[in-house]
Order: C-alpha cells, then structure tokens, then sequence
C-alpha cells in the first residue's frame, strides 16, 4: 500500500512539471514556448554611442533546442516615431526598422554570422570577419517570422546548429558569443546588448559570452540546377545541368562540393572603367564560394587585399579565350578540439584549366590566436606553379588593446620567371575610453612577393605607416541635425621599397549620423609632393605635385515616397592649375512608388583636366577627361517570395587629349612627338531578373542580360553614350531553377 501511494506521489509530481512546448516560429512570442529561456532586458544606446538605457523598449528571449538556436526579439515603438512599412528584398541594405542576431558559434572572436530581419519580414545575412567586416555574399538556411501591433513588432527565429562550423562542445555546455540590437529606421537609433559598437577596435571579440544546452545536427543536402540559355549575340541555345552537394554530418566536419556548376549570369557586377595599373575588386556571390568561406579569411589589413580571392576560380582564362570554365571543386571545414581547418580546392576545365588549392589552421589560445594558410595554385598552360605561405596572429592583452600582425611568402616557379617574396602588415588598436581611440598601422610588401594567382593585392613593392586618432561625439543639442559623429585625424606615409616617396598624407573624416536615420561622411586628404611610381608600369616614376582632394557621402533614408543619395568629391594641384579643379558627383534619387515598388534613376558627372593614360614604355597622354554615367531601375518585391529587378547602367568617356609626355628618369615630364589617340569609352550593362523563391534556397530565376564595353578614338562624350545604347556584345535570355533536397 505504501509503495502505491508512493508511486502515485511521483506520477503526480511528474504531471504536475510545466512542459516545454516546442517552439513555433510564428512571430508570435508564446511565454508557454520561451519558458526557461534566457531573458534579456537591458538593451543600451550603442548608436549614438551613450551606453545610456535605450530610448525604446527592446527585450529578448535565447533558448537552445535541439533543432537549432532560437532567439526571439520583441521590439516596442513609440506611437510618435515614424515605422517602416517599405519592403526589401534578400541582402538589401535598407534605412529601415530591423533586429540583428549575431553569432559566433566557437566565441573566439575569428567568425561571426548576422542574422537580420526587417519589420516587414525581408531578411539579410552576413559573414563577419576582421573584428568587424560584414559581407552580404553569403545565404544561410534559417527560418524566421514577424508579427506586428499596435505597440510594435516581434520577431522570432531559428538557426540550425549545422549552419556554420563549430568546435565540439565541452560536455553537455556550449559556449557562443552573442549580440543582439535592433534598429529605428527613422531616427538611425541603435539600441544593443551588450554595449558595443562596429566602429570600435574590438567588436566580434566582444560579444556577450553565453553558455548554451549543446546539440547537434547534421545535414545532407543536395541542389541540383539547369541553366537554358538562348544566346542572340552569337547565336545558338544551350542547356547546362550541375549540383551543389552539402554534407555536415556535425560541426566539427563539414563539406561542401559542387559539380559542373553554371552561375548563370543571375547576379551583375556594377560598371567600372579602370585604367589605372591597379585592379578592381568584386565580391563573389557564388553560393559554392561563400558556404563556410570565414575560416578562410586572411586579410592582409590593407582593404580589400586578401590570399583567397575566390574570383580568381573561373576568371579569365590563361589562354585569353575569356572566362574559364569550373569542372568541380571540394572544401571541407572543421575542428579537432581548439583547432579550425579549411582545405578547399578547384579544377578548371580544358587544357589550359588551373588547379586551385588552399589549406587553412588556426588556434585559439585564450587572448592570442595563431593561424597559416597556405595556397598553391597550377597554370599548365603557363607553366607555372604558384605557392603562398602566411602565418597571423592576433594578441589581446587586456579588454583595451589588441595587437593583429601577419606575415606572407610567395614562391613562384616559371622558366624565366622563378621568384620569391615576402611581407608583412600589423595593427594595433588602443581604446583608451568611450571617446578617445588610437591605431597605428605598418605594411611591407617586398617587389616580389606576388599573391594574385590566388589572392588580391593592389600593389607590392611598398612599406606604409599611418597613425589614427579618434574621437566620437554624442550629446549634440536636440535640434541638431546630427545624432553623433566620429572624428577620425591620419598621418600616413607611404614609399616604395627603394626608398621613393609615394606620398605623404594628412587625413581628416566626420562619420556622422543624422536624426532623420541617415549617415554622412565628409573627408579631406591633403598630400605632399610624391613620385607615381606604378603609372608607367615598372619605368621611370612621374614626380606629382602637392594635391588636395575633399570627399562628400550621404544617404537620406525613406521620407514620404522619396529617398536619396549623394556622394561627390573635389580636387586640386598645382599642375593642372587650382583654376581647373576636378570634381565628380552623382546623385541618386529613389521614388516610392508602393511599399513594395520603387524606381531609382541615378547620374553621375566627372571631370578630370589632369587624366593621365600610359601608353607604352615611359609614355604617357594627359587628357581633360569626362565620364557620365547612369545608374538606374527599378525594384518590385512582389511579397517576400518574389521580386522583379531591373538594373540600367552605362558609363561614357569622352577623353580629349591635351599632350603627349615623355616621363624622364628623373621623374620630370617633357612634352613628346610621339602619337597619342584621343579617348572614348562606351560601356552598357542592363538586366531584367526576376526571381521566384520555390523554398528555402530554391529559386527560379528569368533573366534577360544585354551589355558591351568598347574603346576607340572619338572623343565626344554624347557620341559615346548614344553608342553605348548600341552595344549587344552580350544579348541572351537564361532560366535557372536550382532546388534544394535536403535528407
């Protein structure tokens, strides 16, 4: 008897336990769901950057399940503060009301990732990297949904836990870095937990530390894809087939391959007409080359500059018969205890097809990181090998300072061409308080270090030195057009690595935000007298004279059915005498025609009365240089699962020629009699896409292109961009389907 009342003692205690109920992402916040989740109230002013408690009501729910994080964001809203109703499609970067989650899944500060939801319901996400550098190129498999009110909006979501790679928890505990904020589109106002901010030394690393229930989760998807394509330039119908192949059967160990793959011309790079010896850099948004990509993140703290520019796969052949052709490529990423890999290989097709390989470790060891990669890349019809070692390292003696330095070889084997190179680049970063900040900045890349086989560096052959000062302004008067700015005052010097001046340079930049949700950014550069010592491609270094330029940007956010943006600069020398300024602006309005279909109609205007063109060996022509340009279209997201997209841009150059220069060894220039032609550039770039999201990572995309690029002689700006309404070097349709299985 007494062993059945007890067993009827515990069945009652056991019934009488609250249940977890799962988690439905809904957009509705159920308290019965987010029972025992982690409760976050105390959501500072980090934009302007007060610390003070934030001006609206934000709090948040954080509970790990077995299918993946979820995080829940309830967003409150004063009746008088103006909400976002303006539709956005996938990765827009929109002035509007949204909540961030981000991530760090290992909370060793090396890669984050950025969820993003917009009141109406778009989503973005990103890849954070280098303390602080977002990018839009990767598309993750999350699930989110929005519910709105009188009072404001909720947001809930789930990230799978196979989403990124991540160490192995330790027991039954898992550690992640954290932080959430969300965003007033009208007043620019930033609200986040913890207290940080992009802008600062130190942001990635900072991230809340929070201990999680571990699971984990594997996946195995496939997506297979077909490409018609109708080509009326050249006549002729095609149809290719591939698939991407993604299998994660836990964190630590994650692959990913495709075969055969076909981008299809869905995305379109913007225009450029670059002359000058240095490169210009694209981002990559092909879905193979983003999945997992942050392990392999090495920058070398010099913009853009990197030892894997995964653009190089599938660029312009070695042979010149345009864009090579990728059979398959394979990476896998993972971790055995503190330590990260990523290997990550590529073949192209044909006899003249590169093999592309990289191999990436990094170590986690407390306040210090230690990291290598190293790449090597196979050009049989150049025969060429091409090898790149680096090893970085990044040190955080305390929660002020942190010190990142690398260090970069290259070794090139190629009859008649064998070399080898090194450098190296460090930074260091001091927040001495809310206010003040400091960084110092030193580089050195050696004439021969060469990384651009697989890397991106704009120039070798160069030692710089800059030192920064920052200061942030907040407390403006409350009829001030500006919430806070940020100050920002730099010294640089840069020579190359024969000891010639390549410029000396004093800097001044506001970064400002406005009240009205926008930002603005004026800056002044002020140079000495120097020598260009790339313009004539390994000759004589021209002498420059001292130059000043003053630079202008702003975007204005949604207002009524209108917003806009700006940017410009001026600039001067004693050359082209102060009388004869060169100046570009472009201006960029955007009509709201719904909420959900705007039109944009962009033009921009430069003026260059010094534009120096190299010609061959130590010539140059000097012309009075004039680009117009158009950038516009329109954008209809036709709900959240389709969008129409059409894009127009075409840039025209008109370059007169002024003279002929020789540039002598002693950096002099004399005039020539050598012929230099006059100028001019026609380059068009137009698309209409529209794209149908079937499910998660599924589209169906209906795609017109047409474009060209041609430089002759003529010299009439009008002529030029009449002509470039001509060109039809590409005219061709394509439809795309690509569909995710996953098991």
């Amino acid at each position: 008897m007494r062993l059945r009342s007890l067993l009827f003692v515990v069945l009652g205690a056991v019934v009488a336990l609250p249940v977890q109920a799962e988690v439905t992402i809904d957009g509705h916040i159920d308290p019965a769901e987010w029972r025992g989740a982690q409760h976050i109230v105390d959501f500072r002013q980090t934009q302007p950057f007060t610390g003070k408690p934030g001006s609206q009501p934000t709090e948040a729910w954080v509970l790990s399940t077995p299918k993946g994080l979820a995080v829940a964001i309830r967003a409150t809203q004063s009746p008088d503060i103006p909400r976002s109703r303006q539709q956005a499609r996938r990765d827009e970067s929109a002035l509007v009301d949204r909540i961030n989650v981000m991530v760090d899944f290992n909370g060793d500060g090396r890669v984050g990732y950025d969820f993003e939801v917009k009141s109406q319901g778009g989503v973005a996400d990103e890849v954070i990297t280098n303390e602080s550098d977002f990018s839009y190129d990767w598309d993750g498999r999350w699930d989110h949904a929005v519910s709105e009110d009188a009072d404001g909006y909720s947001v809930e979501m789930l990230i799978p836990w196979y989403i990124a790679p991540m160490q192995k928890a330790h027991g039954d505990v898992r550690t992640i870095g954290l932080y959430l904020d969300r965003v007033v589109g009208s007043t620019g106002e930033r609200m986040g937990w913890p207290t940080i901010a992009f802008d600062q030394g130190r942001f990635l690393s900072s991230f809340q530390r929070v201990e999680l229930p571990a699971y984990s989760q594997s996946l195995v998807a496939v997506t297979p894809y077909l490409v018609g394509r109708v080509d009326r330039a050249h006549g002729g119908t095609s149809f290719e087939q591939g698939a991407d192949i993604l299998w994660k059967p836990n964190g630590q160990t994650q692959l990913t391959a495709t075969i055969n793959p076909d981008f299809g011309q869905v995305e379109s790079d913007d225009l450029v007409v670059n002359f000058s010896p240095e490169e210009t850099f694209f981002t990559d948004k092909r879905p193979f080359f983003t999945e997992n990509q942050g392990i392999f993140d090495f920058s070398l703290l010099d913009d853009d500059s990197q030892l894997v520019y995964t653009r190089r796969v599938g660029g312009a052949s070695d042979d010149g018969h345009g864009a090579a052709d990728i059979a398959a490529a394979v990476k896998v990423n993972g971790s055995v205890g503190s330590t990260n890999y990523g290997i990550l290989t590529a073949q192209e097709k044909g006899d003249a097809g590169r093999t592309f390989g990289a191999f990436r470790l990094s170590q986690n060891l407390g306040s210090q990181t230690f990291g290598m990669l190293a790449t090597r890349v196979n050009h049989p019809y150049l025969d060429r090998d091409a090898n790149v070692l680096g090893f970085d390292h990044r040190w955080q003696p305390n929660d002020v300072f942190t010190i990142t330095s690398n260090v970069v070889g290259s070794r090139i084997d190629q009859p008649q061409a064998d070399s080898s190179g090194l450098g190296a680049t460090s930074i260091a970063y001091w927040q001495m308080d809310d206010t003040w900040s400091q960084q110092w900045l030193g580089m050195y890349f050696g004439r021969r270090l060469e990384i651009d086989d697989f890397g991106y560096l704009p120039r070798n052959d160069m030692a710089y030195l800059h030192w920064e000062a920052r200061r942030r302004v907040t407390g403006l008067p409350e009829d001030s057009a500006y919430s806070s700015h940020l100050w920002r005052y730099r010294i640089s010097a840069l020579d190359n690595t024969r000891g010639l001046t390549v410029h000396r340079r004093f800097r001044i930049q506001r970064d400002s935000r406005r009240r009205d949700g926008g930002n603005e950014t004026w800056r002044l550069d002020a140079f000495t007298s120097a020598y260009d010592d790339l313009l004539t491609r390994g000759g004589n270094a021209l002498h420059t004279p001292p130059t000043a330029k003053l630079t202008y940007e702003r975007e204005r956010p949604r207002v009524g059915r209108w917003a806009w943006e700006a940017e410009g600069f001026v600039k001067g020398n004693a050359l082209t005498g102060y009388h004869r300024l060169g100046y570009y602006f472009k201006f960029t309005p955007t009509y709201f025609i719904t909420d959900a279909f705007s039109v944009f109609a962009g033009a921009s205007y430069e003026w260059d009365p010094n534009w120096l063109i190299w010609q061959h060996d130590n010539l140059v022509g000097a012309f009075d240089g004039r680009t117009i340009g158009i950038d516009s279209g329109v954008n209809w997201n036709i709900g959240n699962k389709q969008e129409l997209r059409v894009k127009l841009q075409t840039l025209a150059v008109g370059a007169k020629l002024r003279r002929a220069l020789e540039v002598t060894p002693t950096g002099g220039a004399v005039p020539s009699d050598e012929p230099v032609d006059a100028l001019g550039v026609a380059n068009l770039g137009f698309q209409i896409r529209y794209r149908y999201e079937i499910a998660p990572l599924s589209d169906l995309y209906i795609v017109y292109n047409r474009g060209g690029y041609v430089d002759d002689t003529n010299d009439d700006l009008g002529s030029q961009f009449r002509q470039g309404f001509s060109l039809k070097d590409v005219n061709e349709g394509l439809v795309k389907i690509a569909y995710r299985l996953e098991f």
